[in-house]
């Protein structure tokens, strides 16, 4: 048996009660308190997740905007020194090899955040494609990830910052050697949660210290650690696609409907960019929908969809939604059958049970 991978916090999991489990090879917790306390503290008061699992890669040279132009699907030419930006890789065929967050430092070092199932599959692939001028490195053990997000993020984490403003970084923006008492990090205005918030990043070593501080620094607010189940429910309910369900070698970033980081104008030829203009102009012929069951039952990754007595599509995601009380599901489709409204069925048990289609995301706040 392969013995699973631990990241720089796992002792202190163990601190704040955290179950584990086996998620992609990593031993990981999947709750502290209970799943939907957790979620509902995200949504109103503030959360801690340690996401040091993912992937880092830095990109430095002369040569990298041109190779980043050629392996990702966003425009790297729109980023800024001190920007991040959403993105997927693909294949030749339009498949996704994975979805990802490029962050820009300077024309020259960019720093890549990947998942952490691809993170092998991810440096062979961009390996592969290496040109002149570009130097690739895989860094991902140096740093301790940890996500802090929430409404009452910002007031946290500021009683940790020193020489930093946190309120200066608009959404999808970043700040390099932030001071979080003594702890110098990377602090973005990202996450996977739909709420306001940040994604923090130094040095392995000094990440459990920085998870103690940032869980006393937001003890009067109410902020909890919070496992892999809540982070699944809250992505899901903002429509924020995972790997390895939404998004896969045989499922377009189109189809998925993450066509906005997609951008089949720009003058570089990436991997992939024929097949997505087309889907993009013609429209792709499956597409992620949000489902609404009306009969009872919840639907769940891999069932089966039907309308009209034939089967058009699955279910990628599905389950109750802990803040609309309801049980729903992301699907991809066949494109005749993605209208609003549109009445199918999902199978569960052996039984066709009825559902409609719905908008997404699920769940939206407002960002700063």
């Amino acid at each position: 048996m392969t013995e699973l991978k631990r990241t720089p916090l796992f002792e202190v999991y163990r601190e704040s009660g955290g179950k584990t489990i086996d998620f992609g090879g990593w031993e990981l917790p999947v709750q502290f308190s209970g799943i939907k306390e957790e979620h509902e503290t995200v949504r109103t008061k503030a959360g801690l997740f340690d996401v040091s699992h993912m992937g880092e890669f830095e990109v430095k040279g002369p040569g990298s905007i041109e190779f980043l132009q050629k392996m990702l699907t966003n425009d790297i030419l729109k980023l800024q020194p001190g920007g991040a930006q959403y993105t997927a890789m693909c294949y030749e065929n339009g498949g996704t090899v994975d979805d990802l967050i490029v962050y820009k430092k300077s024309d020259e070092e960019y720093l890549l955040v990947v998942n952490a199932a691809n993170i092998d599959k991810d440096f062979e692939w961009l390996q592969a494609s290496l040109i002149e001028n570009v130097e690739l490195t895989n860094v991902s053990s140096h740093y301790a990830q940890l996500a802090l997000q929430g409404p009452a993020a910002e007031t946290v984490l500021q009683k940790l910052s020193k020489n930093t403003d946190l309120s200066e970084i608009g959404f999808f923006k970043f700040k390099d050697d932030v001071d979080l008492n003594g702890v110098t990090a990377l602090v973005s205005r990202t996450g996977y949660t739909g709420e306001d918030g940040f994604e923090i990043y130094c040095e392995s070593e000094s990440g459990p210290a920085l998870w103690r501080e940032i869980l006393a620094a937001g003890k009067e607010e109410g902020i909890l650690p919070i496992g892999l189940g809540a982070r699944d429910t809250l992505r899901f309910e903002a429509n924020l696609a995972l790997y390895g369900q939404e998004l896969t070698a045989d499922i377009t970033p189109i189809e998925a409907g993450i066509g906005f980081a997609v951008k089949t104008d720009k003058e570089a030829d990436f991997y992939g960019k024929s097949v997505l203009k087309k889907q993009k102009e013609e429209g792709a012929p499956r597409r992620s929908a949000g489902i609404e069951m009306i009969d009872r039952g919840i639907p769940r990754h891999g069932y089966p969809v039907f309308a009209e007595g034939e089967q058009i599509g699955e279910i990628t995601t599905g389950t109750q939604s802990p803040t609309l009380k309801k049980n729903l599901g992301l699907a991809l489709l066949k494109r005749e059958f993605t209208e609003i409204g549109t009445e199918v069925e999902v199978e569960i048990r052996s039984k066709r049970l009825k559902a409609k289609v719905i908008a997404t995301p699920f769940y939206k706040k407002p960002r700063k």
